[in-house]
């Protein structure tokens, strides 16, 4: 059947979707469905409000009724990697999972969130591998960055995270990339500006992952000042809204390269799209719809 025009669900539609509360906000539906009907494809991606209490009752409902996959969001990545039947080498050291294939009832979990970064270091024309990585933030979206940059070849990575209930998670993500990978990864206190400033100066990227900045408080920035910029660093943002941070304002006027979060986003549900189809996401046509 001819599904170039419209997504048109059949008895042979394979189901995909997003798990997670609140999910009324995703874009993913828009860009997984666009993705099908411009392959013509038999799918369907849909979202499922569901929060940790019912997880695993809607991950047995969704294995009995054979589903090709689905994303998990928040609040749900954490438990997702406790319920997988396997993992891919990101997830066991992220200690989360976003995307779960299910593989004639077995279900393989998956984290893209760090792929998805990765892909958009380079779209944005940048080289990391080899290279040192200033690292802010410790929690989901930090975790992933920074397991899939030293998988992929970053040479070392500074954490800093200011000491709240994520840190002792950094310091065993920290534990697990040393013992698992070729990358040096150190932690440190974000209050700590001299390590901070020191880290930055030795490094090719700094990447900001934690919230600060996030609209609506745009004017909260959590670089104090352009004295820690140097013209060889590439400043990067998982935020994107607003889609230019104050942080990305400053590094921009200090001859930073920078780009901000939304191709993180759009990479990563490429990802996922490749683990369920085994075809390429038409990225150029979705990146041009609803992330222009």
């Amino acid at each position: 059947m001819d599904k170039s025009m419209s997504n048109i669900i059949t008895g042979t539609t394979s189901l995909t979707g997003l798990l997670g509360s609140p999910v009324s906000h995703s874009i993913s539906p828009l860009m997984h469905n666009e993705s099908f009907n411009i392959l013509n494809l038999d799918y369907v991606y849909l979202c499922f409000d569901v929060g940790c209490d019912k997880l695993e009752t809607a991950i047995n409902g969704l294995k009995a009724m054979n589903v090709k996959g689905f994303n998990l969001t928040m609040p749900n990545k954490n438990l997702m990697y406790e319920l997988a039947d396997e993992l891919s080498p990101a997830a066991k050291i992220i200690g989360a999972v976003n995307t779960v294939l299910n593989d004639n009832g077995k279900l393989i979990g998956y984290n893209t969130d760090g792929m998805g970064y990765m892909h958009a270091v380079r779209e944005a024309g940048c080289d990391i591998i080899g290279k040192n990585m200033t690292l802010l933030g410790a929690g989901g979206a930090a975790t992933a960055v920074c397991a899939q940059a030293a998988l992929d070849g970053v040479s070392s990575i500074n954490v800093f995270s200011i000491k709240d209930q994520f840190f002792d998670r950094a310091r065993n993500l920290v534990d697990r990339i040393n013992k698992e990978t070729d990358c040096k990864a150190s932690l440190y206190d974000l209050n700590d500006k001299s390590e901070l400033k020191k880290s930055i100066a030795n490094s090719h990227i700094l990447t900001n992952a934690t919230s600060v900045g996030m609209a609506p408080n745009t004017d909260n920035c959590i670089i104090e000042d352009s004295s820690y910029f140097h013209e060889d660093l590439i400043v990067s943002d998982v935020i994107y809204n607003p889609r230019e941070t104050k942080l990305l304002k400053m590094a921009k006027k200090s001859g930073c390269i920078t780009f901000n979060g939304l191709y993180m986003l759009l990479f990563q549900g490429a990802e996922a799209f490749k683990i369920w189809t085994g075809k390429e996401m038409p990225i150029d046509l979705i990146k041009e719809k609803y992330f222009s």
